[in-house]
């Protein structure tokens, strides 16, 4: 039984960093920038680990590839709604959005990313799987319970650091925009906040004031902040938005 769960933990590692790998080039190539894509800092995108080990549970003794397609479609899109809800309830934001898509619910799922995710389905349970299984089954066993218990360490430690640097983010957006209000009244002017206003603020404020600016978003904004909002582009925050569009003018390269 142990066992058998310590396999289950490397599959789920797996094909998260598999999600992650797929993610990241995806936003890249939509961004042009290398983007580090995952809620966690380390190369993992849990969403993608729990729906393949799910799908390997529930239908890894099913052959039929219709039968897998659609229980994995309806299965991601109902595991990638909660995901989004439960989310949003623990840090009040929402981390992709799929409202520019047809047939989306609530922006939160859609129907292209349901049939991508019914394919994947089929490719893990009839594609990788069994090389996968040949891969851990080779692993012996003294190896198997450390190497498991190192890597369980390692993503606890990234979940918590994760969630404390994201907790409190919304005052710390009504910190930033009370600082970046000081900094630009010093400067003789007012700021308002969104992506637009301040494309058109910045070239009205000379480089010393925006170095300032910048610099007070720093002292402000810490290192997980800064990473969720350049690896989410979709990331919102009822309320606030137009403080995190100047956040990213703002912490956008310099021209």
């Amino acid at each position: 039984m142990i066992i058998t769960l310590e396999h289950y933990f490397l599959w789920f590692l797996f094909y998260s960093f598999v999600g992650w790998v797929y993610e990241s080039i995806l936003v890249s190539c939509q961004q042009h920038r290398l983007v580090n894509r995952g809620f966690l800092n380390g190369p993992l995108c849990p969403i993608y680990g729990t729906g393949a080990t799910l799908a390997i549970a529930v239908l890894g003794n099913v052959h039929n590839p219709v039968i897998i397609f659609l229980v994995s479609m309806v299965g991601a899109t109902i595991l990638e709604y909660s995901t989004s809800w439960v989310m949003e309830q623990l840090f009040h934001a929402r981390w992709w959005d799929y409202s520019n898509f047809r047939f989306n619910l609530q922006g939160r799922v859609c129907l292209l990313g349901a049939l991508v995710f019914g394919l994947g389905g089929v490719g893990v349970v009839l594609g990788s799987q069994p090389y996968v299984e040949w891969a851990t089954d080779m692993i012996p066993l003294p190896m198997l319970h450390t190497l498991v218990t190192v890597l369980a360490a390692l993503v606890i430690v990234d979940l918590a650091v994760t969630v404390a640097g994201m907790l409190g983010f919304e005052q710390v957006l009504d910190s930033v925009a009370q600082a970046v209000q000081d900094v630009a009244a010093r400067a003789g002017g007012t700021w308002q906040c969104g992506a637009d206003a301040v494309s058109d603020k910045m070239r009205e404020l000379s480089q010393d004031t925006l170095e300032r600016l910048r610099w007070v978003i720093s002292g402000v904004v810490n290192a997980q902040q800064k990473r969720m909002l350049k690896s989410f582009p979709k990331f919102q925050m009822p309320g606030r938005q137009d403080i995190i569009d100047s956040l990213r003018e703002l912490m956008g390269p310099r021209k």
